[in-house]
């Protein structure tokens, strides 16, 4: 794939440094969906694979938020991400592409849901996996690793074993590795400690 020609096709578009080769490039908000357009219509990107919502960081100001898209052309056996920063931290918003690639949905929901970016145009931007009166994004920056404390939803009212959520210990949690380091990649990843341990212990 020649990055000539798409940058020929959409002059909007700036190249960026790419530590393992994939072409990627810079993209407003406001030129996006055509962006996604043209790759898929005119260079057979047929296949969004992932949206990966960023938080640059509170320092940054108004440019703390953005989102990598990651194409993939079968015909032409590549990838491609474009990477979009919100114009607004206050209340990141990036148009949505679920009019150009239905697989958009759910990434677009994990997306808001996780970093409270809103995806204008989607057909329902309910949250995937917190419900929907939490009041915060885990995977901010400013979200403390041990978690926050919430009410839950109506729906858990009567159950006397869910009447609150507990913040999580640290040591152990989901983005917490052992200290001293890890002799295996599995070991960072806490539900598959206590069967590394298991096996071990079988030796």
């Amino acid at each position: 794939m020649e990055k000539e020609k798409i940058l020929s096709e959409l002059p909007f578009l700036t190249e960026r440094k790419s530590a393992d080769g994939m072409p990627s490039f810079d993209c407003r908000p406001e030129d996006l969906v055509k962006a996604a357009q043209v790759l898929r219509d005119k260079f057979e990107f047929q296949s969004l694979n992932d949206i990966s919502a960023v938080d640059f960081g509170a320092n940054l100001a108004s440019r703390r938020f953005g989102a990598v898209y990651h194409f993939f052309s079968h015909t032409q056996k590549c990838y491609l991400r474009l990477a979009v920063v919100c114009e607004s931290a206050e209340e990141p918003k990036l148009p949505s592409l679920c009019p150009v690639f239905k697989g958009a949905d759910w990434l677009e929901r994990e997306a808001v849901d996780m970093m409270g970016i809103v995806f204008e145009g989607h057909p329902r931007l309910a949250r995937i996996l917190m419900w929907d009166s939490y009041p915060w994004h885990p995977l901010r920056k400013d979200f403390p690793l041990e978690g926050r404390e919430a009410p839950l939803p109506p729906t858990f009212e009567g159950n006397e074993n869910a009447t609150k959520v507990v913040p999580a210990p640290e040591e152990g949690g989901p983005f917490h590795s052992p200290s001293g380091g890890v002799k295996f990649v599995a070991q960072k990843e806490p539900r598959s400690r206590r069967t590394q341990r298991d096996s071990s212990d079988n030796i």
